[in-house]
């Protein structure tokens, strides 16, 4: 069980606070589907994945975007209990979707690459620090059912 300070909750919560699930999500998908292009093998109906402006201008990568960042707003929501959130997408991913547990962290640096460009400045050292831990047990709760 991870244990959340009262300034890491206070911190996640304004980062999340600022964080627009439907900017913020196409952006990280895209960016994960350009910067790791090895991750477009899991998303072959999408249409056109063929050049960076064709993943930033696809309307299901923008739709899927908005989908994993909703799904990350359910672990902002219950600190206390990530890995039960997390479980039955968890088995989605490794049993009938066969995504590479890898690509999850992946995902999470690229969202904290666009959170850090939306922030600026208000995404210190310190309050990247405890965003990135909420997505490390993010992806460690995506990969239970792995292992």
């Amino acid at each position: 069980m991870v244990e959340w300070s009262d300034a890491e909750r206070s911190a996640i919560a304004g980062v999340w606070g600022k964080v627009n699930i439907d900017e913020i999500g196409p952006q990280a998908l895209g960016r994960l589907l350009i910067v790791y292009p090895w991750t477009q093998r899991y998303f072959g109906s999408f249409g056109d994945l063929s050049s960076a402006a064709a993943i930033m201008g696809n309307p299901k990568v923008a739709a899927h975007g908005k989908v994993v960042l909703g799904a990350l707003d359910k672990a902002v929501k219950d600190l206390d209990n990530i890995k039960a959130t997390y479980s039955s997408l968890s088995l989605l991913h490794c049993e009938k979707l066969n995504v590479d547990p890898d690509n999850f962290r992946l995902l999470a640096d690229c969202l904290t690459i666009v959170v850090s460009i939306k922030l600026g400045g208000a995404f210190s050292p310190q309050v990247q620090g405890t965003f990135q831990k909420l997505l490390a047990v993010v992806v460690a709760a995506l990969s239970s059912r792995y292992f």
